[in-house]
């Protein structure tokens, strides 16, 4: 089995996870901030949305310029339906990148820069690993805590949750 294909089930079940929670982000509070610093709800689940098609430009490119135009796409809340829409397409485009990896690929160095200044440079199985996989999980978690500040019912993530436990 090849790197890739033993990737493809935790990216498909960390996905589904995700769009669990994306699917609760309440419209009418998508300007909500749990602390003056924090992101808006919006403006967070749009982020973790963009970044389920990451993965298409680890597979496609051997860098990305956090300068150029259009490396970034802007986290913008459009209500929920869009959001689930593109979080969708992202996953679709980054599972279909990631099948058609072989292991010589994710053993190549991707470099993250912004302008001059290598932000860093890492093979790029574990660019997939930290700057999509992880990066997803840790805001799918601020999003749980966003939603339960909000008395949004959160799903099972790893395991039941205080509002969906069905061992009682």
């Amino acid at each position: 089995m090849s790197i890739a294909q033993s990737l493809l089930p935790e990216f498909d079940q960390e996905m589904a996870t995700t769009r669990r929670l994306l699917e609760r982000v309440p419209e009418d509070r998508a300007d909500w901030k749990p602390h003056p610093k924090s992101t808006a709800l919006g403006t967070l689940a749009a982020h973790i949305a963009n970044l389920a098609g990451f993965g298409r430009q680890i597979v496609d490119q051997s860098e990305v310029d956090m300068q150029s135009p259009g490396s970034r796409p802007a986290s913008v809340f459009e209500g929920r339906e869009a959001l689930l829409t593109r979080f969708d397409a992202n996953v679709r485009a980054t599972r279909e990148a990631l099948a058609r990896l072989d292991d010589a690929a994710l053993q190549q160095r991707w470099t993250l820069r912004r302008g001059d200044q290598v932000i860093f440079a890492l093979p790029r199985t574990a660019v997939l690993r930290t700057m999509m996989f992880s990066h997803i999980v840790h805001h799918r978690g601020q999003l749980s805590v966003y939603l339960r500040l909000n008395d949004v019912p959160v799903p099972p993530v790893y395991g039941p949750t205080a509002d969906e436990n069905p061992f009682g």
